[in-house]
């Protein structure tokens, strides 16, 4: 018998995430020394993790031979802080994918449906479909999400929305008005899922508090692998009802974050100047890139996070050239984009090099021109 007869049948027809390559796997296949490749393709801080943060994983490293707090005891009593809520309506998981896997653990059965943009993060339409659920996929308008066609996709049968802002891989943020609106008009059969994984890069955001408040069903992800450049640790939370995160804890593994990373976590929330550098620099970098290609005459999407979308033409053949050269961008075909490359800011010395690279493989000429 075949182990494969055995397997749920979801499970093989599961696609796999796909993440952008480490740089000692290019390293290692191009033979290029990685000490000379930069990577800007994972939105990662290209200024690092926060120093109090890494101060405070090195001390809890000392320690390592015990277990975690299961609970994150203290992360949770400093978020309750941060955000004025209690400290049990949140949940915190192994990078905020964690947690989007147990809402489909708690939430999702076959022929559910789930509501969510296209394109959008994939592990939204992942998780779907691990769970024998349907992904309803509405486009996005003007690269952000279409709000209004949204709400006309929810049906009886629709157990999940997914909403980001900034959207990834577009990087649109939809107006803060139009989300609190969406929000409330959303059936009470209906959970909100509201990714704000990029939202401390944004000015003027929405609050969605005091729907929780209200009691509607809402939970919003926050992550500590973007702003506070700890990607390595996977640490990320969600916020709602003190009812929500109880449901979230029956399905969630017992000391499913490290010790260090919680430390790192609870270290990072305290270096708000080392976050508001963070949010400058990119603003600075992000500016420097749309100045940047629209003199090489690439066209961009307005980005209001930490990555730009650039229409060069195209992607796969910008990739693998700006990859040869050791600087790793993303290609986005399998989010339906094939004409761009997702490139995150990086330094100022980073963001010139890019640019130097994509004009020299733009000036041969040997690629699609991008369609505007």
């Amino acid at each position: 018998m075949e182990l494969s007869s055995l397997v749920n049948p979801s499970v093989l027809s599961q696609p796999a995430y796909e993440p952008g390559k480490p740089i000692d796997d290019v390293a290692r296949e191009l033979g290029l020394d990685p000490r000379g490749i930069i990577k800007l393709a994972s939105n990662e801080n290209p200024f690092g993790p926060s120093p109090r943060a890494l101060a405070a994983a090195h001390a809890a490293l000392e320690q390592g031979q015990l277990y975690p707090d299961g609970g994150c005891y203290a992360l949770r009593q400093r978020l309750a802080r941060e955000w004025s809520l209690a400290p049990d309506q949140f949940v915190v998981g192994n990078g905020s994918n964690e947690i989007l896997e147990l809402l489909g653990h708690v939430f999702l059965r076959p022929g559910d449906d789930v509501v969510m943009g296209a394109p959008a993060f994939i592990v939204y339409k992942l998780v779907t479909l691990l769970f024998a659920a349907r992904a309803v996929e509405v486009p996005l308008r003007d690269f952000g999400h279409d709000l209004e066609r949204m709400s006309a996709a929810v049906t009886p049968r629709t157990k999940l929305v997914f909403v980001a802002s900034p959207n990834n891989p577009t990087g649109v943020a939809n107006a803060a008005d139009d989300l609190v609106r969406f929000a409330r008009g959303l059936p009470d059969h209906v959970v909100l899922v509201f990714d704000e994984a990029y939202a401390e890069y944004v000015e003027n955001g929405p609050d969605m508090r005091p729907l929780i408040a209200e009691g509607r069903k809402i939970l919003c992800l926050r992550t500590f692998s973007k702003i506070h450049g700890l990607a390595a640790l996977r640490v990320g939370y969600g916020y709602g009802s003190v009812e929500m995160v109880r449901l979230l804890g029956r399905v969630r593994q017992p000391f499913n974050v490290n010790a260090i990373g919680q430390a790192a976590a609870l270290a990072a929330l305290d270096d708000t100047a080392f976050a508001e550098r963070c949010r400058r620099d990119n603003r600075a970098g992000l500016a420097q890139l749309e100045a940047g290609l629209a003199r090489l005459g690439v066209p961009t999407v307005a980005s209001a996070a930490n990555f730009l979308l650039a229409e060069v033409g195209d992607g796969a053949g910008a990739f693998a050239e700006l990859q040869g050269k050791g600087v790793i961008v993303r290609p986005v075909a399998s989010y339906g984009l094939p004409s761009y490359i997702r490139i995150t800011v990086g330094t100022r010395e980073q963001n010139d090099r890019l640019l130097a690279e994509l004009e020299r493989w733009l000036a041969r000429g040997d690629r699609a021109r991008p369609v505007t």
